[in-house]
């Protein structure tokens, strides 16, 4: 929902702290822009950081890492 412009999130998700967010693509339902009304797959999870990085004014690769520390904490696995 964060690639929707209606959906309400974009200035809440400005203020979440980096280290509690993790993305997901809520497949197969909610597929993000540009590709809304067609199947959703996991491969469209960059468009959805990419939003997150432009919402936050960061690198996408700082996303990137945040997003893939914390998922791996949440899921009890190794760490990068």
């Amino acid at each position: 929902m964060l690639t929707y412009k209606n959906a309400g999130i974009a200035e809440t998700v400005k203020k979440v702290p980096l280290d509690k967010i993790v993305l997901e693509t809520d497949a197969p339902f909610l597929t993000p822009i540009p590709f809304r009304g067609k199947r959703n797959e996991s491969a469209y999870i960059k468009i959805i950081a990419q939003k997150l990085a432009d919402l936050r004014e960061i690198s996408l690769n700082e996303v990137e890492l945040a997003t893939t520390q914390n998922a791996m904490k949440l899921f009890q696995m190794e760490t990068i």
